[in-house]
This record gives C-alpha cells, structure tokens and sequence, in this order.
C-alpha cells in the first residue's frame, strides 16, 4: 500500500521541474505524498513559487520564503525588507526558509561573505521570531555557528534543520533548542552510517521526512529517469517527492515501530512543526 506522507523540504518552483512540473506532482499524489513544504532560496523567485502554491490542488503546496546561503552574494538588504513585507501580508507562508550558514563551498567563507552569510542568517532569524514562524536551516559543516546564532537570536519558535548531517551529539543540540531534523534520500545510502545513529537514536517526535528534491535522490531510484529510461554514465537523475516512500521504507527497516505508527508520526510532526491543521490523517485502506 501508499501510506500517507507529507513531504516537508522539496524546491518544486525549481527550473528542473519546468518542463513536466504537473506529471511530476500527479506521480507524487500517486505515491500517497498528500502535501509538500517548498522552501524558496532567492527573493527574484518568490513570485513564482507562491503561484505555484496558491493554484496547486493535489498534492498541497505549503510556502516558505527565505534567503539561501548558497546564494549569499546575489542577496540584496532590499530582500529583507522584501522578506518582512511578505510575512506580513502573506499568512499563508508556514515558515521562513531556506536559511542558513554553510562553510562547504570556499567562496561563501571568504570573511566578507562569511560575515554577510551570518548578518543575513541572524535578520532572518529575528524576522521569523517576531512574526512566529518556524525556520527551515541549511547547515553544512557550521552546527556549531548555527547554534550560537539561535541562541544569540534566543529564537524560540522552532522549526528544522533539513537534510541534517552530523552526530548525534549536534543533532541533540538542536532539539534542546525546539528544532526537528530532516532526513531524506542519504538516509537510503549505503554507507550512511551516520545518519541511520540519528534515525535510530534522536526520539521519533523531531523526524522529518523528505526528499529536498530536485536533489538527493534516494538510492534505489539512482540508475533511472523517471521516464524510465536508464541513466548513462555522467548523468544526474532527479530527484521528485514521488520517490519520499523510499525514505519511508529505510525509517521502517531501521526503527522499531510499525509503518502505521511511522507514518502517523511523520505526518503530527510535520503538521506540529509548521503550525498545519490540514489535510488531517486519511483513514488507512489496508491491503
């Protein structure tokens, strides 16, 4: 069977999906994924995405709006006020994101974009605080800058750290500060020691699930397009929230509760997290 799912990190507004965006939306409502998170990354395509949002039936589509660090240089102060603007007169956005710091790529750690990184993470930070929204966290390789700009920020009104990666000891960090983890299609890998220790050991109440698609494609869907064609060598497959049931699949082979009580439970925290009332639970239709 389908279970229910909601997919809680996907960038559907992203330009991979231009070309067949309403099969690729059609084929995840197939899967049993009843509504989608989708985080912005830069002001220029907020427009967009909340259309996107706005006239999207099955699966729902849920707006966020932020500032990626990966985009840290094209950003501008206008964005912010932008950013404000948006909180105010848009109560349909459920969180502000994507935001966050990442110390990964050497251009984004120079001392001027590290410092430009921190002062737009930190504003954004105090935006979603004054207006009680939930953040979704970009964090590579900077747990440690996360939590001291929280803590600093005293941020309070929780959220996730999508496409968590790190130790169970940092992943604990954040939920003493109210957040979530997010975990998608690495969970799947092989040789993600890591974070099979987060699935199994962070409690089930601060689980997400996701696909951050067009990314992170999970593992069994490495090898073919979802056309079916087969991927030849050098190419990328792309990743879509039809394939999140994989994720699902490796919470259920790695925790001991059901898949009934797996689902359920991703299901409250994604509602929990960002302040959601529907779709509610579907009965299930057991097979």
């Amino acid at each position: 069977m389908h279970w229910p799912l909601l997919d809680s990190h996907c960038h559907l507004d992203a330009p991979e999906f231009d070309g067949d965006r309403e099969q690729v939306m059609q084929a995840a409502s197939e899967a049993g994924v009843m509504g989608i998170v989708v985080p912005a990354y830069a002001a220029p395509r907020w427009p967009a995405l909340m259309a996107l949002c706005a006239h999207a039936k099955q699966p729902v589509l849920w707006p966020a709006l932020g500032l990626h660090p990966i985009y840290i240089a094209e950003h501008e102060e206008a964005s912010l006020q932008a950013l404000e603007a948006q909180l105010i007169s848009s109560p349909e956005l459920v969180a502000v994101g994507e935001i966050g710091l990442d110390r990964f790529l050497p251009e984004l750690i120079t001392p001027d974009m590290w410092h430009k990184q921190q002062r737009f993470f930190e504003a954004q930070l105090a935006l979603a605080q004054a207006y009680n929204k939930p953040v979704i966290i970009h964090a590579r390789r900077c747990h440690a800058d996360i939590v001291r700009s929280l803590k600093r920020v005293k941020f309070s009104q929780g959220g996730v750290v999508h496409a968590f990666s790190g130790s169970v000891q940092e992943a604990l960090a954040y939920v003493e500060l109210g957040l979530s983890l997010g975990l998608g299609g690495p969970l799947t890998y092989p040789q993600s020691r890591k974070l099979r220790e987060i699935a199994t050991q962070i409690p089930l109440a601060h689980l997400l699930i996701e696909t951050d698609a067009p990314d992170m494609v999970p593992w069994p869907q490495r090898e073919q397009h979802s056309d079916g064609r087969a991927r030849e060598v050098g190419e990328r497959v792309r990743n879509s929230s039809a394939y999140l049931p994989a994720v699902f699949d490796a919470f259920c082979q790695l925790r001991p509760e059901s898949p009934e009580v797996l689902a359920r439970a991703f299901w409250q925290n994604t509602q929990r997290v960002f302040k959601l009332t529907q779709p509610t639970f579907p009965p299930l239709q057991l097979e």
